[in-house]
């Protein structure tokens, strides 16, 4: 008969970050802040969610907030580079009403082959998203940025870019995906809180 071992499910729930103090812009690497009414969201949407730990990007509109959801609840918190935003070169910081449409146009169409200029490429994102993403392996929350939820259902789910944009995350969202461990490794998408 073989042997019989239950594989047991774990729970994964991406949080975007708050409201930050300029919004419309895009903002990738820069370091910019969340709001304090924008951590007390994301501080507040935390409490009906299960995890033993918390991750974050470690910029600081993620990690700060993270922090205090996990002081709150006295888990650990890690923060991890892999969890950061796309970074967006030389449009990060600028509103996309500022930039050449030609160029944004090209970039929502194939943002893979169409990077921002000095810029980082869809697949990249994907690529550290999904490294991130593997070394999970029990309840977690992990407080990122909405480019990256996005990257994880492309590793995850095997999305294409476009549909990964088609989701509509909203700062202090939720997107929870319950994962199977394993040689064959799957995912469900199990919820959104928007």
């Amino acid at each position: 008969c073989g042997d019989e071992r239950a594989v047991t499910a774990f729970t994964v729930h991406l949080m975007r970050h708050g409201a930050v103090e300029a919004c419309g812009l895009l903002i990738g690497s820069t370091d910019m802040p969340s709001t304090a009414a924008g951590d007390a969201a994301c501080i507040a949407r935390s409490q009906s969610l299960c995890f033993t730990r918390v991750e974050s990007s470690d910029l600081i509109r993620a990690r700060r907030p993270a922090e205090s959801v996990a002081a709150l609840r006295g888990v650990p918190c890690t923060a991890d580079p892999e969890w950061r935003e796309l970074d967006f070169g030389a449009w990060d910081g600028h509103a996309t009403a500022d930039l050449t449409p030609a160029a944004m146009a090209r970039f929502w169409a194939d943002p893979d082959g169409n990077p921002p200029p000095g810029g980082e490429r869809w697949s990249g994102l994907v690529a550290r998203a999904g490294a991130a993403f593997d070394r999970i392996n029990d309840d977690t929350l992990v407080l990122t940025h909405a480019g990256t939820m996005r990257a994880v259902l492309g590793y995850a789910c095997g999305f294409s870019s476009g549909q990964c944009w088609a989701f509509d995350l909203p700062y202090a969202c939720v997107l929870t995906l319950k994962v199977w461990p394993g040689d064959m490794r799957s995912v469900q998408i199990t919820g959104l809180l928007a």
